[in-house]
């Protein structure tokens, strides 16, 4: 399942394209469950992506910084061996 808040956006529909017309300080939230799919992998010379699926063919993408992948892997580990999440 994907849910997608975009907090009082303001699109336009003209000839088939969406554009968006309303103030640049807005911000949204994505959020994927029941993933299905994780793939990692560098992404340009200093990036790690982290791509995730649902199986409806839902998909998010995220680029991170070296630093903030690495903090991820510790969080999980730390999660694996502290809680019973993965057991």
């Amino acid at each position: 399942m994907f849910t997608l808040d975009l907090d009082e956006f303001l699109f336009e529909l003209k000839d088939g394209a969406i554009k968006h017309v309303g103030a640049s300080n807005k911000t949204a939230t994505a959020k994927l469950y029941d993933v299905e799919s994780v793939d990692v992998r560098g992404f340009g010379d200093q990036r790690v992506k982290v791509s995730c699926e649902d199986n409806s063919g839902n998909e998010v993408e995220v680029a991170l910084d070296p630093a903030e992948a690495s903090e991820i892997a510790r969080e999980i580990e730390r999660l694996e061996s502290e809680s019973g999440i993965f057991e």
